[in-house]
């Protein structure tokens, strides 16, 4: 029956129009990239559309028009185009000039509000989708590794879960939104960001830099906010599939349709990964098996919205001849993870005595049912968010006003939560952006969170934006965040090899204090324009919860650290776009990340050096990151080295478009053929108290190649 419906669905939504369309492209004048987004509409009428992922749309035309037409262009950081069509005007190829300015895409993470990346007194990175098509990876967690001072850090060598990593802190201090909604957060940041398709996404914002105030907990790191895909300006319909040598298989198809003043769009995603490799020999798979399934909608009426998403995956890891029949047993290794996962956002926009307000709403359901060895982990995690926000402009005064309250209801089957552990987090914050002249914006905020143990927890924050010219703006940024506990389902490492877990003393959340200085330059010349983006940055801790490896080589020791830590550097992105030339991105970031008690001691997994860059030409894309020396978690008599080598993660793909909107691509990953020596010690005794897995730097995949095609109709 299902089959049937979404077999009627695609049908209406391929249906061609009984009436007259007017069909084009809109790409950019300089790179000849399509425009997603781009508003299209015919003068003196209502007729218009938003371009699709490709720049293309198609407009009816209603029949009390006279020709010639004339069709308005627009789009955030381009000059409005205007041209005058006759009847015989075929299919229209718009080619819209940048303005001086590259940057004002629209971002909304900084402050909540929408404003163009340059008047945001917030640093905010944005990413397109087009950006993570020069590297495509089935899901989120592999996409982020082509971001500056972003890392993808895999916790586990046997069933590769992993985190997100932002400027060297640990997973649990980066904040991932959808829409955003902090809808990944806790149990699912560990297992539930290979959950979420690339296809899905339409932009990443990255703040990076406390955003409690906005945000609240675990915004301590920052935020990665995925903006999903737009219903009005979605493809009618999409075909993405793609295979690896490796004999994995990914497939995404989605169909969007106009209904009325609605629009709505349906995708769907589907991972296999079914056949054990193992290069480095050491008997265990180097990439977990996966099979993941995960569909999507979301439906728009205006500036109201309503999506929802289910994943079911099923994964597991461990010596070559385990099967499912071994689950918990002590004759094979393996390591088995089911999650099924079930989410639900919303917003609707209204106004209050004239003012601009809304109401969004989230809900998800994480389920993990899991082995790791002849150790059960059986986990289920509720939450729910409430956000009521009203933006009163006055002057030269834009205040937003939130009333937050966040609901977590979390259990599991390990003595940490004998009982299901509940949590109820209310607040209100406020926050003022005064733009006191064209060149200087004042951001203020303060949040105010309470929790039943932790009492009252305040949060500040302070923005300044200064811009002497059109080509230069300076930032600085400075707050607090703070982060309550989620202990146990943060480190992976506390659910594999042997040790056990001690916690000490009543453990207090974790406060922060931050400041970032940024300054962005962008430059025009006849034949090229570039950007160059160069950040410092500090971060102090207090009462930070770490895990201690060393005390006790059987344990797992948490505690709030009795001293302080420190993250602290220097990061620098850039790109340069020669006119009917190749395209130029760098990043690098610099990163000094320890904490102090009675010594000092490196922060694992933090490398001091890391970066990105990439070539565009034409079709052919190469990127690359790099990540220098980093240190390591090693056991008592361990033999490998406790710090890892630099290396670098190379990646080439060639696209061919066809003019039938299809396109095929294809390329090599890890062209130099890079993977961790010994990411497991001791795989020949994996139920002896020596064996462990938390010792991995980079990812197990090695060279692979991969072709794949889209279809767009």
């Amino acid at each position: 029956m299902t089959k049937n419906y979404f077999s009627i669905f695609i049908i209406l939504a391929l249906a061609p129009s009984l009436h007259a369309q007017l069909t084009g492209r809109v790409v950019d004048d300089v790179t000849s990239e399509p425009l997603q987004g781009a508003h299209v509409r015919i003068h003196n009428s209502t007729s218009g559309a938003y371009a699709d992922a490709d720049g293309r749309f198609s407009i009816p035309i209603p029949s009390n028009l006279r020709w010639p037409l004339v069709m308005h262009v627009s789009f955030v950081g381009y000059q409005q185009a205007t041209l005058t069509l006759r009847r015989d005007a075929g299919q229209i190829e718009v080619r819209m000039k940048p303005e001086s300015s590259r940057l004002n895409e629209v971002v909304v993470s900084g402050t909540m509000v929408e404003v163009s990346k340059m008047d945001s007194p917030i640093p905010v990175e944005v990413y397109s989708a087009g950006f993570f098509r020069k590297n495509p990876s089935p899901t989120l967690f592999e996409s982020l590794n082509m971001i500056t001072g972003v890392l993808p850090q895999i916790n586990c060598s046997v069933c590769n879960t992993g985190d997100i990593h932002i400027n060297g802190l640990e997973g649990p201090y980066t904040m991932i939104l959808i829409d955003g909604m902090p809808i990944v957060s806790s149990l699912s940041t560990v297992y539930g960001l290979h959950g979420i398709p690339s296809s899905l996404i339409r932009r990443i914002e990255v703040v990076k830099g406390p955003a409690s105030t906005l945000y609240g907990s675990e915004a301590v790191a920052g935020i990665i906010n995925v903006i999903t895909q737009d219903p009005y300006a979605t493809d009618p319909f999409l075909l993405d599939v793609s295979g690896t040598s490796r004999e994995e298989w990914n497939v995404d198809v989605s169909a969007g349709r106009r209904i009325g003043g609605a629009a709505t769009i349906w995708g769907l995603n589907g991972f296999v990964y079914d056949r054990p490799h193992d290069v480095n020999g050491d008997g265990f798979t180097d990439i977990t098996q996966q099979k993941r399934l995960s569909a999507f909608t979301k439906w728009a009426f205006g500036d109201a919205s309503l999506a929802a998403r289910y994943v079911v995956e099923d994964r597991w890891g461990g010596e070559l001849d385990w099967s499912d029949a071994l689950k918990g047993s002590d004759q094979v290794y393996g390591e088995t993870i089911f999650t099924q996962r079930a989410e639900l956002i919303g917003t609707m926009p209204f106004s209050v005595a004239g003012h601009a307000s809304r109401v969004d709403l989230s809900y998800n359901r994480h389920a993990q049912d899991s082995w790791y060895g002849t150790t059960r982990y059986d986990a289920l995690q509720h939450t729910a968010y409430a956000l009521w926000v009203t933006t009163i402009r006055q002057g030269m005064h834009t205040t937003l006003v939130g009333l937050p309250l966040r609901y977590q209801w979390y259990n599991d089957n390990t003595p940490a939560t004998v009982d299901a552990d509940r949590t109820l987090l209310p607040g209100i914050f406020v926050q003022n952006d005064a733009a006191l002249s064209d060149e200087f914006t004042i951001l203020s905020g303060l949040r105010w969170d309470t929790h039943p143990d932790h009492g009252s927890i305040w949060t500040p924050r302070l923005g300044v934006k200064f811009s002497p010219d059109s080509r230069n703006t300076f930032r600085f940024s400075g707050g607090s965040g703070f982060r309550v506990v989620n202990l146990f389902t943060e480190d992976h490492a506390a659910l594999t090899g042997s040790r056990d877990v001690e916690v000490r003393n009543n453990l207090e959340p974790e406060r922060s204090w931050n400041a970032n200085l940024n300054w962005m330059h962008q430059w025009n010349a006849d034949r090229h324009f570039g950007t160059l983006d160069l950040s410092a940055f500090i971060t102090r801790f207090s009462n930070q919860i770490l895990p201690d490896y060393d005390t006790d080589p059987t344990k797992i020791i948490y505690d709030n650290l009795d001293g302080f830590a420190i993250s602290r550097g220097m990061s620098m992105n850039s790109s340069l776009t020669m006119i009917d030339g190749p395209k130029f991105t760098a990043g690098v970031t610099w990163m000094n990340v320890f904490q102090r008690t009675d010594r000092r001691e490196t922060t694992y997994f933090a490398p001091e050096w890391s970066g990105n860059y990439g070539v565009s030409y034409r079709g052919i894309d190469i990127t690359g990151r790099f990540n220098g020396p980093m240190r390591l978690p090693v056991v008592p008599n361990d033999f490998r080295p406790s710090t890892s080598p630099w290396y670098t993660i190379l990646n080439i793909q060639g696209t061919r478009v066809f003019r039938n909107r299809t396109e095929l691509y294809g390329g090599v990953k890890n062209v130099f053929g890079f993977m961790p020596k010994n990411p497991l010690f001791r795989p020949d005794a994996p139920f002896s108290d020596e064996f462990d897995t938390a010792y991995n730097y980079a990812p197990m995949e090695g060279r692979k190649i991969y072709v794949g095609v889209r279809v767009r109709m």
